[in-house]
């Protein structure tokens, strides 16, 4: 062999090395109370369902470069349990009281990806929601030192600050864009913050889909006309004008959860990392202030979104396995090299990210485990939880209820008689008058006064 070509299968032999060593970026989209809502699950679906109406073509992007879950649940319908669970890699009732919404305190000895990540030499940045409320604040992820919001956090407040924006002469795609900058600006910052050649680990926790949003948003910012839902609810919502709106407002903030992602990719793409990023995107549960939604252990409550995407991930794929959300701490673990702690519960799913294989991937994958402890705290007499667990598999979910005396959504307050009914706008605003569990909504104060018809 000649002294060049041997220098140049030295020189390629180290590209590849170097290439191969490169760990990936981590961007990680986690919506709050965003369920199985996207478009990327229609075709999944068939047509009939709620996903008919919504449109969301920066998670279905994600979805064709990548794998779509069709069976991904959360390990608890609520936040924090949810929350505490995905960032540990644990079921949330190892997490102590970590896993309580109302008082939760981080017990720091719980090891956690993005600490792990950080001390093995990733970049790590949060932008909005990640644990909290708890003490202290965003403990999972290092507290506020890692946060980026100094541009703005207005988004969490969608409908609000762009229904604002409309009122004082703006049209609804100027009202958009300003808080798509705030979001781009809040990312850059983060970027421009990173040494160079350090990986990165980010977490977008939007908030907007969260309880409340502007009545009549969803058809006023996004064109979602309440009765274009008609006939594709759920056989349990009652199919009347007042719930189609609520769940067009909700789609509306769905919607705007998607141009952020959309604006997060462009500013990657920029970066030139676009290709070495893995790309997740989630929610914490299912649709706030509906039966069968958040604080249920029903496919409603804790059936999610989780579309995945990047290097060595073959897209364009469908996957039925079953997974909870305790499996993305491991996989982001095992993707940045790093040992995963004995002490977590999740399984990687890096083996299925990197198959080439669709439908059922890994063949012992065919349940899930949720539960459920305890959401508001003054939901019952004397703080009592509401405790479940359930297990799903391809044909059955069995549910367990270990105290089915109690109400499951909360004790009816103020709706025996005794004191003045509240009224339909105080059930809309005020979570906590009445079944304290589900969030206040249009919905629930229809529900509730409807209930001696």
């Amino acid at each position: 062999m000649s002294r060049t070509l041997f220098l140049l299968f030295a020189v390629a032999f180290t590209v590849s090395a170097s290439a191969a060593e490169k760990r990936p970026n981590i961007l990680f989209c986690f919506a709050d109370d965003w369920g199985r809502y996207a478009s990327a699950y229609r075709a999944l679906d068939g047509p009939g369902t709620i996903n008919d109406v919504v449109e969301t073509p920066n998670v279905d992007k994600v979805a064709q470069r990548g794998v779509i879950f069709r069976h991904a649940h959360v390990t608890a319908p609520s936040c924090t349990p949810c929350r505490s669970s995905l960032l540990s890699g644990q079921y949330f009732w190892r997490t102590g009281r970590g896993a309580i919404l109302q008082g939760a305190v981080w017990d720091s000895k719980i090891p956690t990806y993005p600490l792990l990540l950080r001390d093995a030499g990733y970049h790590i940045g949060k932008m909005f929601k990640v644990w909290s409320p708890g003490t202290p604040a965003d403990a999972p992820y290092g507290g506020q030192e890692y946060a980026y919001e100094k541009a703005g956090r207005e988004f969490n407040q969608f409908s609000q600050a762009a229904t604002k924006a409309v009122a004082g002469g703006k049209t609804p795609a100027e009202a958009k864009a300003a808080l798509y900058e705030q979001v781009r600006k809040n990312f850059a910052a983060f970027m421009a913050a990173r040494p160079e050649g350090q990986p990165f680990c980010f977490w977008f926790g939007p908030t907007n889909t969260h309880r409340k949003w502007i009545k009549g948003s969803g058809k006023a910012l996004w064109g979602i006309e309440p009765e274009s839902l008609k006939g594709k609810l759920p056989s349990f919502l009652p199919d009347v004008p007042e719930v189609r709106e609520d769940v067009a407002d909700y789609l509306g903030e769905a919607q705007a959860v998607d141009g952020a992602i959309g604006t997060l990719l462009a500013e990657v793409e920029k970066a030139g990392e676009l290709n070495n990023t893995i790309v997740v995107i989630s929610g914490d549960h299912g649709m706030p202030g509906m039966p069968h939604g958040k604080c249920n252990l029903y496919e409603f409550g804790t059936g999610v979104s989780l579309v995945i995407a990047g290097p060595q991930i073959k897209g364009g794929r469908v996957v039925d396995d079953f997974v909870n959300l305790t499996s993305l701490a491991p996989t982001f673990l095992d993707a940045g090299g790093v040992a995963v702690p004995d002490v977590m519960t999740g399984r990687s799913l890096l083996p299925i990210l990197h198959s080439d294989k669709e439908g059922q991937v890994e063949a012992d994958r065919t349940w899930v485990v949720t539960g459920r402890e305890r959401h508001v705290e003054s939901a019952r007499d004397d703080f009592l939880p509401y405790p479940q667990r359930s297990i799903r598999t391809p044909t059955h979910r069995l549910i367990i209820n270990f105290e089915p005396d109690r109400w499951p959504m909360g004790n009816p307050y103020e709706l025996d008689g005794s004191v003045t009914e509240p009224t339909t706008e105080a059930l809309t605003e005020d979570t906590r008058i009445t079944f304290k569990d589900m969030d206040g909504s249009p919905t629930k104060a229809w529900l509730i006064g409807q209930r001696n018809v």
